[in-house]
């Protein structure tokens, strides 16, 4: 029932194909487009600086602790999506996006 990335403990050392494959097919099913016109542009291992996962919403409060994730950037009608993921939680779009730790 849960997605295969809500394993924390591997979630370092899967690769990122299932991440991206997630991310492609929420952005083809959001934006009505073929797979085939949706690129992707970097998908990368991340370490987000909190619960937010680099996608802070105003007023909203996240845990204080580093969080290993994923960021996909996604390309679709010459324009670029963040996606972000970490923890348990499944790629999401992110509009706004944060810089993760380096």
């Amino acid at each position: 029932m849960t997605p295969s990335s809500s394993s924390s403990s591997s979630s370092a050392s899967e690769p990122a194909g299932s991440v991206v494959d997630q991310a492609k097919a929420d952005l083809t099913k959001r934006l009505g487009v073929d797979a085939a016109e949706v690129s992707v542009v970097s998908s990368e291992e991340v370490t987000w600086p909190d619960g937010s996962l680099g996608c802070p919403e105003p007023g909203m409060r996240y845990t204080q602790a580093l969080v290993p994730g994923n960021r996909t950037v996604l390309e679709a009608g010459g324009k670029q999506y963040s996606y972000h993921s970490g923890g348990h939680r499944a790629p999401f779009l992110c509009e706004q996006p944060q810089p993760p730790s380096r």
